[in-house]
């Protein structure tokens, strides 16, 4: 296991942390979040892309994605497509990002019967290296179990070793 590893815990029942060490720079790892041409390269799991990634990276913007399966050996999955949005609350560059993250239509219509989250995420300058913290605050232990349960953590792992290949593609 590399040092790297992400790490995660639950506080208050309904926070999710989770945290890893990247080998880049500040500046370079919150770019990874701000600029639709990265995104589209690392986020989701693997096997999924985004065909679909519009940014409008500023408090009160939006970003509107979607996510689509392109692996058929993942089974079912293969073909679905995944639709999400971000609103942004607050953004201090390079140091941290708060937005409202919600499942979403083609439309950008929020989807009302799925919870949405706070996510804050900071960024640590390590002299070279980036700690990544990022906090999802559910509606309930009951949301965030639900999520558990839909793998999400196998997901932002997969997600987050993603961002590291691209880190190191850019490099």
């Amino acid at each position: 296991m590399s040092n790297n590893a992400m790490v995660s815990r639950v506080e208050n029942d309904r926070v999710l942390v989770l945290e890893r060490v990247f080998e880049a720079p500040r500046d370079l790892v919150f770019k990874m979040f701000k600029e639709a041409e990265h995104l589209k390269r690392w986020w989701g799991p693997r096997g999924w892309e985004l065909p679909v990634c519009n940014i409008d990276f500023r408090p009160g913007g939006v970003w509107h994605f979607c996510m689509k399966c392109v692996d058929q050996n993942l089974g079912d999955f293969y073909g679905m497509e995944s639709w999400g949005k971000g609103v942004y609350k607050e953004i201090v560059e390079p140091e941290w990002i708060s937005y409202t993250d919600y499942f979403s239509d083609a439309e950008g219509n929020s989807n009302e019967t799925m919870p949405s989250t706070d996510v804050t995420m900071e960024f640590i300058d390590l002299g070279g290296k980036t700690k990544l913290v990022s906090r999802s605050e559910y509606v309930s232990a009951e949301a965030l179990k639900t999520v558990m349960d839909m793998g999400m953590l196998q997901g932002i792992t997969e997600t987050w070793d993603r961002l590291e290949e691209r880190l190191n593609a850019v490099r």
